[in-house]
């Protein structure tokens, strides 16, 4: 009958509490592991399969680096501000604050039922003055350094969630929280310039332990790339505007230039009797999203303002249009058009009716077809033709700069970062604007400052600080006269973007963390989460860093040393779970039913740890008969060991069996899970568990042997099965907690084998199977194959051509 079940969870859960098992001390011997779960939005009211897939087996990681001799730190706490906490609280009718801490301690109690090793003592909630405190004292800081600034510009609306939302809150034209399609909108913002950054954010990510295309994403996402700043004069005015191209070798071909809607100068240029026209189009522009404005398949718009640009390379007057594939917000947003060789101008210039002049011919000169958008050869403009592209850009840039008409350029697709949010639940932006004295930053004694409660939270569009007349008005700490507080709060991932620097001192009320003891232990060594937060949370915690680096309160340069994206669990159904499907799957259930170690084993056997895959109740009820069928035989093994009954002080071919099984396993294991390979590392165990199973049934056993053997197998499984491991490790009359024992380490030489197996065909077909030494030669083997009785029948009247021997697997004798 198995005991195994959720009295033994809470029973080795009090006794690690009771014991501090897990408490961090950063004075144990050892190196240091910091390994990190992303933290959760506690915006629901309980975890799920997928946070238990993230925290689970990274935990199950950490037990088994604690056993190999690391001094492992990791923290939990939560990710408590944000639009999805407070969008829960409208959509429950209670208050942000009331919901999000009785979420978050809902979700502590499921967090500490795992079993998992966490220090509880270092937790951070964002939602927290204590905390938050720090969030605001990270505004000022780069305030002070030139790195948040405020300024008007258009920004994304999301007119369901009455916010602003960063670039990448964006998602194919859409809300990443609602899916409502996003507007363009003006206001005046504040910004985090992680532009600054830009070349090192590119350059350094080669050198992190990364997934690829995690890489490759930010890669993108920063987007540089070099080539040419052009400016342009407005003809019969002082107005002037540059453009950015990487083909400034095809400048003669330029046949008309391309506004953004939103670029401040439209309403300059556009004549009066284009204004109506235009105006109507900035409207419709405003209305459509990036990626709608900028997809290949969209029918080209635009309109003629009525001005006209001179080419400064060729003297020539073109067209000034605005289009919508033009956005202010990448470049200049002001656009050179080459229609001849770029396909986005030479669909706009056949709508209409504009010139098309080529300016690039391929190396043979046969006039290819048009838009001709590879690089070549210069036709059409003047003194630089015959030059290659390459050339022609050196010299025509040259040219440019001797009338400082334009210069070389390095270009981001990055923006800044727009960190203002006009939401209630979010850390309050700490600046004070006084009539007199302008933008004045809270002074530091002054943090935090404190979310006021009472505050009609309401999307409606506007900030709701802004209609709590006792948080807004305030007193200058300059001059003491009446003034404003900014109503706008700060995007939570600012909360996000340090904690992992505020997990190691948590406790400190006088700085966000002693910069001593965050260098002693950061870098994080591991992270884990989803792949999700590629371009926002895990490119602005670097960010981050550097800023603090630069600051001279870090040394280091990237927070995250090695990062493993978890896989999606999805439904049985397969598909993505959500409550409307009625797929969703609540790990509470499972535990109550088969304990915590089973859900967990589960997770990592049943997928693979960076896939995920579909929920299957099958799939847990096998892993449940596995920890039920290694109960029964680790309880056999101990009656056998204190019996005394059959037993033997040698090591026999049985004893060697079971021996190469187990350090098979420990390899293995020590393998597999080092690299996150669980579900791999589960089946070593199965293997080792079926070869344990077969020697209970020899007739005479050597007890000492087998104990050495079970010590071993329950130390390979304590890792993934951590409160059942405890259970047996005690079961074998040990005291203290089995994770303070070292991990096994393979022997190579019982990898060798006395005897080996050997298949012995026949033309291809295996007709019998042999034992013969591990270190018999080729002719050895070949003797041995020949003188089986079954391969002797059935070559008997037959000629032997050859016998090709495979040494350690087979034999293939070739008759006729």
């Amino acid at each position: 009958m198995a005991n195994y079940g959720t009295k033994i969870d809470e029973k080795w859960q009090k006794f690690w509490d009771e014991n501090e098992v897990y408490k961090f001390n950063p004075e144990n011997s050892g190196k240091k592991l910091y390994t990190l779960e992303m933290f959760s939005y506690p915006s629901g009211a309980q975890l799920h399969a997928g946070h238990w897939f993230n925290y689970g087996p990274t935990d199950s990681w950490a037990r088994l680096k604690r056993m190999q001799g690391y001094n492992v730190f990791q923290p939990m706490g939560f990710d408590a501000f944000g639009l999805p906490a407070e969008n829960y609280a409208i959509k429950t009718g209670i208050h942000p604050q009331d919901s999000t801490l009785k979420n978050i301690e809902t979700m502590e109690k499921q967090l500490k039922s795992m079993g998992a090793m966490f220090n509880w003592e270092n937790e951070v909630v964002t939602c927290l003055p204590d905390y938050y405190k720090w969030t605001q004292w990270l505004f000022l800081k780069l305030y002070e350094k030139g790195l948040a600034y405020r300024k008007k510009a258009p920004v994304n609306w999301c007119p369901s969630c009455n916010t602003v939302l960063a670039n990448e809150q964006v998602v194919d034209g859409v809300c990443e929280r609602c899916s409502t399609e996003v507007t363009k909108k003006d206001l005046t913002q504040w910004f985090f310039k992680i532009t600054e950054y830009g070349d090192e954010l590119l350059d350094k990510l080669d050198g992190l332990d990364w997934p690829e295309k995690t890489k490759s994403m930010q890669k993108h996402w920063i987007g540089r790339s070099y080539g040419a700043e052009v400016t342009f004069k407005v003809k019969d005015s002082d107005l002037k505007f540059d453009v950015f191209t990487t083909r400034v070798d095809t400048l003669n071909g330029v046949t008309y230039v391309v506004l953004a809607p939103e670029n401040k100068l439209v309403d300059e240029l556009t004549i009066p009797e284009y204004k109506a026209a235009v105006e109507e189009y900035k409207e419709a522009a405003a209305k459509q999203s990036e990626i709608e404005r900028q997809s290949v398949s969209k029918e080209k718009t635009g309109v003629f303002t009525g001005s006209y640009a001179i080419n400064p390379i060729n003297g020539k007057v073109v067209p000034i249009w605005i289009s919508d594939y033009v956005l202010a917000t990448y470049g200049t947003g002001c656009v050179m058009a080459v229609p001849a060789h770029d396909e986005r101008d030479f669909a706009f210039a056949t709508k209409f009716n504009l010139p098309i002049e080529r300016v690039i011919t391929d190396k043979e000169n046969t006039n290819p077809d048009l838009p001709y958008c590879e690089y070549g050869v210069l036709v059409n403009s003047g003194k630089f033709d015959g030059l290659t592209t390459d050339e022609a850009k050196k010299k025509i840039v040259e040219e440019l700069e001797k009338d400082e008409l334009g210069a070389m350029k390095k270009n981001f697709r990055l923006r800044d970062w727009l960190v203002s949010r006009q939401r209630y639940w979010g850390a309050p932006i700490p600046v004070i604007y006084c009539d007199d004295c302008g933008i004045v930053p809270v002074p530091e004694k002054d943090l935090p400052v404190k979310l006021p409660y009472n505050v009609e939270f309401t999307p409606d569009g506007k900030s709701p600080l802004g209609k709590c007349e006792d948080f807004v008005n305030t007193t200058c700490p300059h001059c003491g006269k009446p003034a404003k507080r900014e109503a706008d709060t700060l995007d939570t991932f600012v909360c996000s973007s340090f904690y992992y620097l505020r997990y190691v001192d948590n406790k400190n009320d006088d700085a966000p963390f002693d910069s001593e003891k965050v260098n002693k232990m950061l870098p994080v060594d591991k992270y884990v989460g989803g792949p999700e937060h590629a371009c926002m949370h895990l490119l602005y915690a670097r960010f981050i860093t550097k800023a603090l680096r630069d600051m001279g309160y870090l040394n280091f340069d990237e927070p995250f040393l090695s990062l493993t994206h978890q896989g999606l669990i999805l439904g049985p159904d397969g598909l993505k779970m959500s409550k409307s499907k009625g797929n969703t799957i609540s790990p509470d259930d499972y535990i109550k039913e088969y304990g915590a170690d089973v859900f967990r084993m589960y997770l990592m056997f049943g997928f693979g740890y960076t896939e995920g895959g579909a929920w299957s109740d099958d799939g847990i009820k096998s892993v449940g008969k596995f920890v039920d069928r290694i109960e029964r035989i680790l309880e056999n093994c101990r009656n056998i060991i204190n019996s005394n009954e059959s037993t033997k002080d040698s090591i026999d071919s049985a004893e060697k069996e079971l021996n190469f099984w187990k350090h098979n396993t420990i390899k293995g294991v020590t393998e597999d899970g080092d690299k996150m390979q669980f579900n791999t590392a589960i089946a070593r165990l199965m293997e080792l568990t079926n070869a344990l199973n077969k020697y209970t049934q020899e007739n005479i056993k050597n007890a000492n042997f087998l104990k050495e053997t079970i010590v071993d197998f329950i130390k390979l499984l304590a890792p993934f099965a951590p409160h059942f491991a405890e259970e047996q490790w005690s079961l074998l009359g040990n005291n203290s907690t089995i994770f303070n024992e070292k991990w096994p380490e393979f022997n190579p030489a019982a990898l060798v084998k006395d005897e080996v197996e050997i298949a012995i065909q026949i033309n291809g077909k295996i007709k019998a199977k042999i034992m013969v030494a591990s270190n018999l030669d080729e002719e050895g083997i070949k003797a041995a194959s020949l003188e089986n009785e079954t391969i002797k029948e059935n070559t008997e009247g037959k000629t032997i051509v050859k016998v090709i021997v495979i040494k350690g697997r087979l034999v293939n004798i070739v008759v006729k």
